[in-house]
């Protein structure tokens, strides 16, 4: 360990920078000795400083007690060691130190509240005002439930003046919302938590710590959009900071209570050092209380045997780890009650314990690992309790049999439930007749779930049972049902058909003699078409797949020429629509469209005019699909959001996720991105509750992140762009989607000030468009990684990113482009001082090269203007009087290059007037360093003159520009 100040010095500095944890801790407790033996009083009190700031945003905050000790002492026996800077920072810890005792439970209150005046009275002999020792007062009253003493403490916090030693405003603001939520004033607390919220005033730790407070606030107070902007924009800025562990805990708890548990599970994961790290134990029963609340919920949905993140050597269960941290939370939450002498601290654990969820579920548009199957079902509700078998038989009967007549897909469930109620009678024979024993087959026969064989068997008996009944019609149609099922099976088609064929001749003529009705014809009808379709899907080569499909549609219009003249005298319904289906098949086969659209319309319409909405669901989602690939952005939208009202209740979760990620993809188009937003985040929800995060959903949080990021919203974009981009590959979903989500990505990062992140990711979508027959978006990418790495002051990194661009540019024939990208590296050459200065002045004069045609006059006068500012930049020192001195022949040179750019600007056009008389102003500048008054008032008298005859107030150019020109008088006049 080096003992030289200067080097120390220059460590403490970098391990501030460092991220927190126990390895900046070591690295300041390695520098604090190497202090001690250098000798310097003063460098021992930045150590110690240093080592008590890392200690407080750390997860061993219980170690800072020692160095503020050690410091206080030296203060009083050597106060000639602190320079101002060093004392301010004595006094400012003064405040953590007090406050950070009470959620340590081993120091007595006594000790406390002999801290808290040693503050106040220290305080007072400085001379500072009492503000930050009341709110330090605030907290211990609130930490021991004394409302009356808060009270008392916030309205003299209040009160008093704000000077040096008070917390920064994001900090007060924030302790102002949390005095308000706690006394159940969420509207109150979310105003004073505003300015925070909306950056009007931050800190190192805000809005951090803010947006996790607000959550609950929010939902409680309906407000569930923003809530959920918080959480993704908040647990963005917290996940890194190791000290932050409370506001990871509300985000836990913001997750279990509004049906994201999966992403809760995600968030314990991500530090699992939070289950152990003891150094703040309040903050640690925090964490384990809302862990025990996670896994208290899992549980209660039956996935207690659900294996989830915790404390290191155990397998933990949701069931297991809810007893742990409950246990462990209540036995930290009696030490603090031991040591204040009441019940409150544990009361407070018990309550937040026993919340329920705020909501049942608010998507969120990250995914998370869907949970495993539940090992055990939710408790089922009480079933009432009946009147009697028979009655309840005779109830459910009457249900079946409506549900049937109305061809309602509940249907097949009804007759379930009569299934099981007969059996509870005494038996399905006694209980029931053959027609309504050949209804229970028949339905049955309908489920997905039965296995084939099963399934035929089913519709075997029900034919059976029907003719026992008397019924012929419903008899041959429950054989064509069964024929269906067979051609379902691989090369089964043909023969299904030839089985069909004597049906379709015995319906027609039972219906002849009033034996079957046009719905039972119809149906055997369509079971034909529906065999034909399978015979389509089933086709080996283009030859019989073409004649697969002439049969369908051959079979389809049989359909309809029957059906047709039905509607309205027989429920037929569903079979006309069924065959207008099957010809919009056809047309979607051939290419066709609009044809297919709008026979799925004429589909829907029917069903729907028969009161039969459920069965329009279908050709609605087609109707919207083939819509949007038209660009017909009306009818898709229409349709969709019929498709979703219709199938409120019969939507499978793959269907819903479709349905909300086509009608969020049309709102999209049409510049509706708010609301395409909020149907992004349905159909991620539901793409997962299907399995299909990967696929569907991917998709669906692709467009999410980049209709956030039109709106502004950057964080949340950059929280669902970071969660999509592990799904994406380019075999899988494309590489343009790929690029696209980096490209986003990366402006997102931009937004949000992470230059150095979003290089990377800037870079790693042009590595893949590197291999793009077109290499535009190559160069573009190339050039925005060049940007960021350039705000990130990483030199090396953006000259290779801007000679990248630069080659890419010159390839495509974009001059204007490459110029840009040879003057931003001339900046980046002077950026480590005159050395770089020669290489500066080659690129500028690449450029001016590259700028010599005549449609490029602008481009060239931006060049000459930015190596005139190069040159002055690059200066050391003002410009003196003699005539050989280096500073004033550069000035010189660059009021040259200044006047060429001005006349080049005006070659370019008057449309260049602004950037003319900017350049002008410049040469006003230079010259009145040069020590030339005359001269530069009269060229800021010349940009006064461009500009006469346009009205101050009408252009806030012209405006700036004659603010600027009195700065160069008052400039010159004060010299």
């Amino acid at each position: 360990m080096s003992t030289d100040a200067a080097t120390i010095r220059q460590a403490l500095r970098d391990n501030q920078e460092e991220p927190e944890g126990p390895a900046r801790n070591a690295r300041a407790e390695r520098l604090l000795a190497g202090a001690e033996q250098s000798g310097d009083a003063a460098l021992l009190v930045e150590a110690l400083v240093h080592q008590l700031q890392v200690y407080n945003y750390s997860s061993e905050k219980d170690k800072m007690f020692v160095p503020f000790a050690r410091l206080l002492r030296l203060w009083d026996e050597r106060p000639g060691d602190f320079d101002p800077f060093m004392t301010h920072h004595l006094f400012w810890m003064f405040k953590w130190v007090s406050s950070s005792m009470v959620d340590q439970p081993h120091i007595p209150l006594a000790a406390i509240e002999k801290w808290q005046g040693e503050m106040e009275r220290r305080y007072r002999l400085a001379g500072h005002s009492e503000r930050a020792v009341r709110q330090g007062e605030l907290e211990i009253a609130r930490h021991l439930g004394d409302l009356e003493r808060a009270g008392q403490a916030y309205t003299a916090w209040q009160a008093a003046d704000r000077d040096r030693m008070a917390n920064c405003h994001a900090c007060e603001l924030h302790e102002q919302g949390n005095w308000q939520a706690l006394r159940g004033l969420d509207e109150e607390a979310l105003t004073a938590w505003s300015p925070v919220l909306e950056g009007e005033h931050v800190c190192a730790h805000e809005p951090h710590a803010v947006l996790a407070a607000s959550l609950l606030p929010l939902l409680r107070t309906g407000r569930a959009e923003q809530a959920r902007a918080h959480h993704l924009r908040g647990y963005r800025m917290v996940r890194p900071m190791e000290s932050m562990r409370y506001s990871v805990a509300l985000h836990v708890e913001f997750c279990a209570l509004t049906g994201n548990e999966p992403r809760a599970l995600e968030i314990l994961a991500d530090r699992p050092a939070y289950f152990t790290d003891s150094g703040n134990p309040g903050s640690l029963m925090d964490f384990l209380t809302v862990t025990a609340v996670l896994m208290d919920r899992l549980t209660e949905l039956g996935h207690g045997a659900q294996p989830v993140p915790g404390p290191a050597g155990t397998d933990w269960t949701a069931a297991l780890l809810a007893v742990e941290a409950r246990t462990q939370a209540l036995a930290l939450a009696a030490r603090f009650d031991t040591r204040n002498g009441n019940g409150h601290v544990g009361a407070q654990v018990r309550e937040r314990l026993a919340r329920r969820p705020l909501l049942d579920r608010l998507p969120l548009g990250v995914r998370a690992v869907p949970l495993a199957a539940p090992s055990e079902a939710p408790a089922p509700a009480v079933r009432p309790a009946a009147t009697g078998p028979a009655a309840d038989l005779a109830g459910l009967l009457a249900e079946a049999h409506r549900l049937s007549d109305a061809g309602h897909p509940d249907a097949r469930a009804a007759w379930r439930a009569v299934a099981e109620r007969a059996g509870e009678a005494g038996g399905e024979a006694d209980a029931l007749s053959a027609h309504d024993r050949a209804s229970v087959e028949d339905h049955r026969a309908m489920s997905p779930s039965l296995p084939p064989a099963e399934a035929a068997e089913a519709f075997r008996t029900a034919a059976r049972l029907y003719e026992e009944a008397g019924d012929r019609g419903e008899a041959v149609a429950a054989q064509a049902r069964r024929a269906f099922l067979r051609s379902t099976e691989e090369g089964a088609a043909d023969e299904a058909l030839a089985e069909i064929a004597p049906l379709v001749e015995l319906v027609r003529a039972l219906h002849a003699e009033g034996l079957a009705t046009g719905r039972q014809v119809s149906g055997v009808l369509v079971c034909r078409a529906r065999a034909h379709q399978q015979r389509m899907f089933q086709a080996a080569d283009e030859e019989s797949t073409a004649a697969a499909v002439a049969a369908l549609e051959q079979a389809a219009r049989e359909v309809l020429a029957f059906a047709e003249p039905l509607l309205g005298r027989d429920e037929v319904a569903t079979r006309v629509s069924e065959a207008l289906g099957f010809l919009a098949d056809v047309s979607a086969y051939r290419g066709d469209g609009p044809a297919a659209a709008e026979l799925y319309g004429r589909a829907a319409a029917v069903v729907n005019a028969a009161q039969q909405p459920w069965y329009a669901v279908e050709y609605e989602a087609r109707t919207a699909r083939i819509a949007a690939q038209l660009d017909d952005h009306e009818t898709a939208e229409r349709a969709a959001r019929k498709a979703l009202e219709h199938g409120s209740t019969s939507l499978s979760a793959a269907g819903r996720a479709r349905l909300h990620l086509i009608l969020a993809e049309v709102l999209g188009a049409t510049g509706r991105f708010d609301e395409a937003t909020g149907h992004a985040l349905d159909s991620a929800h539901w793409a997962d509750e299907a399995g299909e995060s990967a696929t569907l959903g991917a998709h669906a949080r692709h467009q999410l992140g980049g209709w956030l990021l039109r709106l502004g919203r950057a964080a949340e974009a950059a929280a669902v762009l970071e969660a999509v981009l592990p799904d994406l590959s380019a075999e899988e979903h494309g590489d343009g989607m790929v690029v696209q989500t980096l490209w986003w990505l990366g402006d997102g990062l931009s937004t949000l000030g992470e230059p150095r992140a979003a290089a990377e990711h800037w870079l790693r979508a042009a590595d893949v468009a590197r291999a793009w027959p077109e290499q535009h978006d190559h160069a573009m990418l190339a050039q925005l990684a060049g940007q960021a790495l350039y705000r990130a002051e990483l030199n090396q990194e953006a000259e290779r990113a801007y000679e990248r661009a630069g080659e890419l540019w010159r390839a495509l024939g974009d001059v204007p482009a490459l110029a840009r990208t040879l003057r931003v590296r001339a900046w980046i050459a002077i950026r480590d001082g005159l050395p770089g200065l020669g290489a500066a002045r080659a690129f500028m004069a690449e450029a001016e090269r590259e700028c010599e045609g005549p449609l490029l006059r602008a481009d060239l006068a931006d060049t000459y203007r930015q190596t005139a500012e190069l040159l002055a930049h690059a200066c050391e020192g003002d410009p003196g009087e003699a005539a050989d001195d280096p500073a004033r022949l550069a000035y010189e040179e660059a009021l040259g290059y200044v006047d060429r750019a001005a006349a080049a600007f005006d070659e370019a056009g008057p449309e260049h007037l602004d950037r003319r008389t900017a350049a002008g102003l410049m040469a006003a500048w230079l010259e009145a360093d040069l020590g030339r008054a005359d001269a530069a008032l009269r060229r800021a008298a010349e940009v006064l003159a461009a500009y006469e005859g346009v009205p101050a107030g009408t252009d806030g150019t012209v405006d700036a520009r004659r603010s600027e020109v009195e700065s160069v008088r008052g400039y010159v006049a004060g010299a």
